[in-house]
């Protein structure tokens, strides 16, 4: 028996059998369209793990890409936010979400197919990963914001909690074994056919999600002009002193964040020099430790209050931006325990940013009375993801004059101000829920 009829035989067709009998559910027509929009959100997740890796390695190992380079490209992966994350949430609130999550996601998955095309047609380029990366951006931004709306149509607000419990379980099995498997695939495939896995990935999900038997209907029209309802929110978020100090928060750890993405691949592979194999399980970790901050958060929360939550989360990630630029090429004359040095920071940084975000997203929703959730919602994403880009940029040029490592540093000294900042600046100390 050839190999590849054994694999179809033994790995595909039970594979495929296994989602037929997943995706039917228990035969009600509400079973049936959840768990759809549910694998096509674990398809997506994994997808956009694996896409954070293999771009990006993809610009480093094929195209030799400069620090400035992978800062542009970040950036332009970070721009939607900015350019669409008001916008967007009044389209929502405007038309029927079913379409515009096909759209995104076919999109997407177009973007992602033409860098194997590309590269195998020998016309792959930096500014071809710019528009890929500017056009998935734009899909995560659109296609995301229209799945949650769409899945509180489609479950309603009393089985919101259930359904969004089950999400979160998906995104933190992506994370945990995401990287992994796009490290893998990089190593044995090549990047390429690692963004063309996830690309199919996408195609997968825009069949799945035609399949469905249920279309939310479309709003009723708005007399309202559209920048009005983005005034509102603006007012809204800056007359809110909690509100207030979470965006400027956010905002600043966003910019030293997509700074830290724009270095760590070239950090990670020229620096310490990681294979892709190797990174991919160095950032495994980083899954792991998504992991225990759901065992914890809700102890710690209960004992010292959301806002003090927060700050742990801030304090445990400005920790880990302080010390990665130390780790030496060789710790203790072994290039390994340089990796393992780098896995244990990234274990205790995912950590911190979880223990970050769920709290602050508990705490935005506690303020915000129901008719502003939505404006409320946009308006957050923009404010804290819209200096996204500038970090990206500047951390490029500084790694270019200066190298990879004092670029770092300088995210590292940013991080201690804001840690700092924000324990001093902001009420948050004081908040409990």
């Amino acid at each position: 028996m050839s190999p590849i009829i054994f694999i179809e035989q033994h790995i595909f067709s039970p594979l495929f059998q296994y989602c037929a009998r997943y995706l039917r559910g228990d035969g009600s027509a509400a079973s049936v369209n959840f768990r759809r929009l549910w694998f096509s959100n674990g398809l997506n997740c994994f997808g956009a793990q694996i896409t954070s890796l293999a771009l990006p390695l993809c610009a480093v190992l094929l195209l030799h890409a400069t620090p400035e380079q992978m800062g542009v490209l970040v950036a332009l992966q970070a721009l939607p936010f900015a350019l669409f994350g008001l916008p967007v949430g009044v389209l929502l609130d405007r038309r029927s979400k079913h379409p515009i999550m096909l759209f995104s996601e076919s999109m997407s998955g177009l973007a992602l197919a033409s860098v194997a095309v590309a590269y195998w047609c020998g016309v792959l380029s930096m500014p071809w990963l710019y528009i890929v990366g500017f056009i998935i951006g734009t899909g995560f931004v659109v296609g995301g914001g229209a799945e949650q709306v769409f899945l509180t149509f489609l479950v309603g607000r009393d089985g919101l909690i259930d359904a969004q419990s089950k999400f979160a379980a998906t995104e933190s099995a992506s994370r945990l074994i995401g990287p992994g498997l796009a490290g893998v695939l990089v190593q044995v495939l090549s990047a390429p056919v690692a963004i063309l896995c996830t690309a199919c990935g996408y195609l997968v999900s825009v069949f799945n999600l035609r399949a469905m038997s249920v279309r939310d209907p479309r709003p009723a029209p708005s007399d309202k002009h559209a920048l009005r309802d983005i005034a509102d929110g603006l007012l809204f978020v800056w007359r809110e002193p909690l509100l207030r100090a979470l965006a400027w928060g956010a905002g600043i750890w966003h910019f030293l964040f997509y700074a830290s993405m724009a270095l760590t691949v070239l950090f990670a592979t020229r620096d310490l020099g990681m294979s892709p194999g190797v990174l991919g399980m160095t950032q495994m970790l980083g899954g792991a430790g998504v992991l225990l901050s759901a065992f914890i958060v809700k102890p710690l929360t209960r004992r010292y209050g959301a806002g003090r939550t927060i700050l742990i989360g801030l304090a445990s990630t400005s920790l880990c931006f302080a010390l990665t630029p130390t780790i030496p090429a060789a710790l203790f004359g072994s290039a390994a325990a340089s990796a393992v040095a780098y896995a244990i920071l990234m274990f205790f940084f995912d950590c911190g940013v979880m223990l970050f975000f769920i709290p602050y997203l508990g705490l935005r929703q506690k303020v915000t009375p129901d008719p502003m959730l939505g404006r409320m919602t946009s308006t957050m994403r923009f404010l804290t993801v819209a200096t996204a880009p500038l970090g990206a940029l500047a951390a490029g040029w500084v790694a270019e004059h200066f190298g990879v490592r004092n670029g770092l540093a300088c995210i590292a000294a940013g991080s201690i101000v804001l840690t700092v900042a924000m324990v001093w600046g902001t009420p948050l100390r004081s908040v409990r829920t």
